[in-house]
Protein backbone atom coordinates (compact mmCIF):
# COMPACT_ATOMS: atom_id res chain seq x y z
CA UNK A 1 0.00 0.00 0.00
CA UNK A 2 1.32 3.38 -0.96
CA UNK A 3 1.77 6.12 1.67
CA UNK A 4 -0.38 9.07 0.56
CA UNK A 5 1.90 11.48 2.37
CA UNK A 6 5.09 10.09 0.85
CA UNK A 7 5.13 12.67 -1.93
CA UNK A 8 4.77 15.59 0.49
CA UNK A 9 7.33 14.68 3.14
CA UNK A 10 9.23 17.73 4.19
CA UNK A 11 6.98 20.02 2.17
CA UNK A 12 5.10 22.74 3.96
CA UNK A 13 2.00 24.58 2.92
CA UNK A 14 2.81 28.30 2.96
CA UNK A 15 -0.78 29.18 3.83
CA UNK A 16 -0.43 27.53 7.24
CA UNK A 17 3.16 28.11 8.26
CA UNK A 18 5.63 30.93 8.23
CA UNK A 19 9.38 30.70 8.11
CA UNK A 20 9.46 30.26 11.88
CA UNK A 21 6.89 27.44 11.62
CA UNK A 22 4.43 29.05 14.03
CA UNK A 23 1.50 29.39 11.62
CA UNK A 24 -0.06 32.28 9.79
CA UNK A 25 -1.27 35.34 11.59
CA UNK A 26 -4.89 34.32 10.98
CA UNK A 27 -4.20 30.86 12.34
CA UNK A 28 -2.57 32.27 15.46
CA UNK A 29 -5.51 34.65 15.99
CA UNK A 30 -8.17 31.92 15.78
CA UNK A 31 -8.30 31.11 19.49
CA UNK A 32 -8.19 34.73 20.75
CA UNK A 33 -10.91 35.58 18.21
CA UNK A 34 -13.03 32.68 19.44
CA UNK A 35 -12.64 33.79 23.05
CA UNK A 36 -13.58 37.35 22.09
CA UNK A 37 -16.62 36.10 20.17
CA UNK A 38 -17.81 34.10 23.19
CA UNK A 39 -17.33 37.02 25.60
CA UNK A 40 -18.95 39.48 23.17
CA UNK A 41 -21.88 37.10 22.74
CA UNK A 42 -22.33 36.83 26.51
CA UNK A 43 -22.18 40.61 26.91
CA UNK A 44 -24.61 41.07 24.02
CA UNK A 45 -27.08 38.69 25.66
CA UNK A 46 -26.78 40.41 29.05
CA UNK A 47 -27.12 43.77 27.31
CA UNK A 48 -30.31 42.67 25.57
CA UNK A 49 -31.92 40.81 28.51
CA UNK A 50 -32.05 43.22 31.45
CA UNK A 51 -30.96 41.58 34.72
CA UNK A 52 -32.71 44.37 36.64
CA UNK A 53 -36.06 42.83 35.71
CA UNK A 54 -36.89 39.78 37.86
CA UNK A 55 -37.32 36.38 36.29
CA UNK A 56 -34.66 36.54 33.59
CA UNK A 57 -31.73 35.11 35.57
CA UNK A 58 -31.49 32.83 38.60
CA UNK A 59 -31.08 34.44 42.01
CA UNK A 60 -27.70 34.13 43.74
CA UNK A 61 -28.07 31.15 46.11
CA UNK A 62 -25.83 32.72 48.76
CA UNK A 63 -27.91 35.91 48.77
CA UNK A 64 -31.18 33.99 48.74
CA UNK A 65 -30.39 31.68 51.65
CA UNK A 66 -28.12 33.85 53.82
CA UNK A 67 -28.77 37.45 52.79
CA UNK A 68 -25.03 37.91 52.16
CA UNK A 69 -23.62 39.32 48.93
CA UNK A 70 -21.09 37.09 47.19
CA UNK A 71 -18.25 38.69 45.17
CA UNK A 72 -20.24 38.10 41.98
CA UNK A 73 -23.52 39.64 43.18
CA UNK A 74 -24.39 42.50 40.87
CA UNK A 75 -22.04 41.26 38.15
CA UNK A 76 -24.80 40.80 35.57
CA UNK A 77 -26.25 44.23 36.33
CA UNK A 78 -22.73 45.62 36.08
CA UNK A 79 -22.19 43.99 32.68
CA UNK A 80 -25.57 45.30 31.52
CA UNK A 81 -24.57 48.82 32.55
CA UNK A 82 -21.19 48.50 30.78
CA UNK A 83 -22.90 47.39 27.57
CA UNK A 84 -25.13 50.45 27.76
CA UNK A 85 -22.19 52.77 28.47
CA UNK A 86 -23.11 53.61 32.07
CA UNK A 87 -19.79 53.06 33.85
CA UNK A 88 -20.96 54.81 37.04
CA UNK A 89 -23.89 52.39 37.40
CA UNK A 90 -21.57 49.48 36.58
CA UNK A 91 -19.21 50.51 39.37
CA UNK A 92 -22.17 50.86 41.74
CA UNK A 93 -23.43 47.35 40.90
CA UNK A 94 -20.10 45.54 41.22
CA UNK A 95 -16.86 47.53 41.19
CA UNK A 96 -14.70 44.42 41.26
CA UNK A 97 -16.45 43.04 38.17
CA UNK A 98 -15.70 46.26 36.27
CA UNK A 99 -12.03 45.89 37.22
CA UNK A 100 -12.25 42.29 35.97
CA UNK A 101 -13.72 43.42 32.63
CA UNK A 102 -10.88 45.92 32.19
CA UNK A 103 -8.28 43.33 33.21
CA UNK A 104 -9.72 40.88 30.69
CA UNK A 105 -9.46 43.54 27.96
CA UNK A 106 -5.80 44.20 28.78
CA UNK A 107 -4.84 40.51 28.95
CA UNK A 108 -6.72 39.76 25.73
CA UNK A 109 -4.98 42.65 23.94
CA UNK A 110 -1.55 41.43 25.08
CA UNK A 111 -2.51 37.94 23.88
CA UNK A 112 -3.47 39.26 20.43
CA UNK A 113 -0.32 41.38 20.07
CA UNK A 114 1.88 38.42 20.99
CA UNK A 115 -0.05 36.17 18.58
CA UNK A 116 0.42 38.64 15.73
CA UNK A 117 4.15 38.77 16.45
CA UNK A 118 4.35 34.96 16.55
CA UNK A 119 5.34 34.85 20.20
CA UNK A 120 3.71 32.48 22.66
CA UNK A 121 1.39 33.82 25.33
CA UNK A 122 1.43 32.23 28.71
CA UNK A 123 -0.10 33.61 31.86
CA UNK A 124 2.02 32.31 34.72
CA UNK A 125 1.17 34.08 37.93
CA UNK A 126 3.36 33.45 40.95
CA UNK A 127 1.67 32.00 44.01
CA UNK A 128 1.97 35.33 45.84
CA UNK A 129 -0.09 37.10 43.17
CA UNK A 130 -2.76 34.39 43.26
CA UNK A 131 -2.95 34.63 47.05
CA UNK A 132 -3.18 38.44 46.78
CA UNK A 133 -6.05 38.13 44.28
CA UNK A 134 -7.82 35.70 46.61
CA UNK A 135 -7.28 38.03 49.56
CA UNK A 136 -8.67 40.97 47.55
CA UNK A 137 -11.75 38.92 46.68
CA UNK A 138 -12.22 37.95 50.33
CA UNK A 139 -11.79 41.52 51.59
CA UNK A 140 -14.21 42.81 48.93
CA UNK A 141 -16.77 40.20 49.98
CA UNK A 142 -16.44 40.92 53.69
CA UNK A 143 -16.48 44.71 53.33
CA UNK A 144 -19.52 44.75 51.05
CA UNK A 145 -21.45 42.78 53.69
CA UNK A 146 -20.53 45.05 56.63
CA UNK A 147 -22.70 48.03 57.59
CA UNK A 148 -20.09 50.59 56.48
CA UNK A 149 -19.65 48.78 53.14
CA UNK A 150 -23.14 49.66 51.94
CA UNK A 151 -21.66 51.62 49.05
CA UNK A 152 -20.45 48.27 47.63
CA UNK A 153 -23.94 46.69 47.66
CA UNK A 154 -25.35 45.95 44.22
Amino acid sequence: MRDVNADNRGATDSRWTTQSGTGTVLGRLAVPAGVLAAVAGAFAYVGAVDPNEPGHYPVCPLLRFTGLYCPGCGGLRSAHAVVHGDVAAALQDNALAVVGYALFAVVWTVWVVRAVRGRPFRLDLPAAQLWAAGALLLVFTVVRNLPFGGWLHP
